[in-house]
């Protein structure tokens, strides 16, 4: 960081102004620690669930967490709610769930002889959508309209939602009987798709005994209020980026589309499509947020490739010929980052 920077994104940028900038965000940013503190008394294991749970509040986008059930997602999410005091709500997600369900309806009063408003539990800061592919499509639908424009409209009435708003919508990859894809379209719109795995030997037995433990399990205090985490989604904003960073991202995302300008030749018959737009976008805010949490002002790649997995995974489409010879996501993105030069 030494010298001057000169990017067209940015501006004229000093390394004085970087190093600012970087000790305000060391100090702004000390509440990260103890949230992490305070949910590692109820959640053991599942750090990296832990961690995006955070980038994603931190840059204001929404979390899809994919993993078999128990694994603490719902925990995880209310003892977030918790360590911020903010409300917090849970919706099982079923076939014959109606959107009205979900974000409320009128309710007509005989006494005054008028309509009013019943809101529905999509007014809450933090949502957990249980398991989001449970429930048809104009379900789905009305959920990600209220997270894409943080508002809802009941009859005649336009009501926004609480701040800070953060939705954390779970799928059970094991049963799909019954179940209800979603499109691509849809899971687009969230920031970032985390897959959980069973905890290991160790961290399990540690969970036994947290949960048999005569006093019960541990409660998360509050340690930061609502208007810090939005003053700190303002700050994250402000961390600096690079214009050789910015590339990188782009760079990534292009060769998701385009492989074989990356020298990917055998790829472009196993992507039917790339990121959007939208993953370039994320991948930024994510990597801002990822170095936020990690008490820096400044991104480097390591943040962007910490994010990357989570931000592409759900935004990469598989031909046939990849299925046929079992090809994940995850060796696609392995590969793409290992083609594209780092900075």
């Amino acid at each position: 960081m030494e010298g001057t920077i000169d990017t067209a994104a940015t501006g004229h940028v000093t390394s004085d102004s970087i190093r600012a900038l970087n000790e305000r965000i060391q100090k702004e940013s000390a509440f990260v620690d103890l949230l992490e503190a305070e949910m590692a008394k109820v959640i053991v294991g599942q750090k990296d669930m832990l961690h995006k749970l955070l980038v994603a509040l931190l840059a204001d986008g929404h979390i899809l967490l994919e993993g078999v059930p128990g694994l603490a997602k719902t925990m995880a999410i209310k003892a977030l709610a918790e360590t911020i005091a903010v409300d917090f709500s849970r919706i099982q997600f079923t076939p014959d769930l109606l959107p009205a369900d979900l974000i409320g309806t009128l309710i007509y009063s005989q006494k005054n002889e008028e309509f009013t408003v019943k809101k529905g539990p999509i007014f809450s800061n933090f949502v957990l959508a249980d398991e989001i592919n449970r429930a048809p499509a104009k379900v789905q639908s009305a959920l990600l309209e209220a997270m894409q424009e943080r508002q809802v409209t009941i009859g005649q009435h336009t009501f926004p939602l609480p701040e800070p708003f953060l939705v954390l919508a779970t799928m059970n990859p094991i049963e799909q009987e019954g179940t209800y894809p979603l499109p691509e379209a849809q899971t687009d719109r969230f920031m970032l798709k985390v897959v959980l795995d069973y905890p290991r030997k160790e961290e399990e037995k540690l969970i036994l005994r947290a949960n048999v433990r005569p006093e019960g399990m541990a409660k998360p205090q509050q340690v930061v209020s609502p208007t810090q985490i939005l003053a700190a989604r303002k700050l994250v904003r402000e961390v600096y980026m690079d214009e050789k960073i910015e590339q990188y991202i782009v760079d990534i995302v292009h060769a998701t589309r385009t492989p074989e300008e990356y020298k990917l030749h055998d790829m472009g018959s196993l992507i039917s499509f790339g990121g959007s737009p939208r993953a370039s976008i994320f991948m930024a805010l994510g990597a801002k947020a990822f170095a936020f949490s990690n008490r820096r002002g400044y991104v480097i790649p390591e943040d962007v490739r910490a994010v990357a997995p989570d931000v592409l995974r759900h935004r990469i489409g598989l031909t046939y010929e990849a299925e046929a010879e079992n090809i994940s996501v995850k060796e696609i993105i392995d590969r793409v980052l290992n083609a594209v030069e780092v900075p």
